[in-house]
């Protein structure tokens, strides 16, 4: 087990502490507990590529200890009525699409390149951006929550779609 790994493993373990945080509404924990585990995914990248320690089970852990930590914050976040109900369910619906479709090619013994385009890593950027502004204004209104939220919806939409193209691309 290497230090990126175990990195990816404690931002797995933060999750739950996380999702105690927002339903004991202490958001100022939650916050830096979101935050500390976004520096653990940035770090573990880091120390993988620049020390050559890329490994097969950080391939699969790692964007697994994202949707967790991401879908997690989404899930808790609506069902304490702080975002959209409706929200919640597009974020989760895209990532279990994704996995869904995965799923299907490895059983169908297509190669899976996991690459994601720039409209997805603006999608990610956009959901990580919205559970911060969120927290720190406990869902109080903001006039920066709405457009957040809009352009949060609009890229996670697109980017469920062109990950349904490229897989569907992929099937032939």
């Amino acid at each position: 087990m290497n230090i990126p790994n175990l990195l990816t493993i404690s931002r797995i373990l933060l999750v739950p502490v996380f999702i105690i945080f927002i339903i004991n509404n202490e958001f100022d924990k939650a916050l830096l507990i979101f935050i500390i585990a976004g520096l653990t995914d940035s770090i573990d990248g880091l120390i993988a590529r620049l020390f050559n320690q890329k490994t097969q089970l950080g391939a699969y852990l790692d964007p697994a200890a994202d949707k967790l930590l991401l879908m997690s914050a989404y899930i808790t976040l609506a069902i304490k009525n702080i975002l959209p109900n409706w929200l919640s369910v597009i974020v989760v619906s895209r990532d279990v699409i994704i996995l869904l479709g995965i799923v299907v090619l490895v059983l169908m013994n297509k190669e899976v390149k996991i690459k994601p385009s720039i409209i997805s890593k603006i999608t990610t950027a956009l959901q990580i951006l919205t559970v911060i502004f969120v927290i720190l204004t406990a869902g109080a209104p903001s006039a920066v929550i709405l457009p957040l939220i809009v352009l949060t919806t609009v890229f996670t939409i697109a980017s469920g779609i062109d990950y349904i193209y490229r897989g569907i691309k992929v099937l032939g």
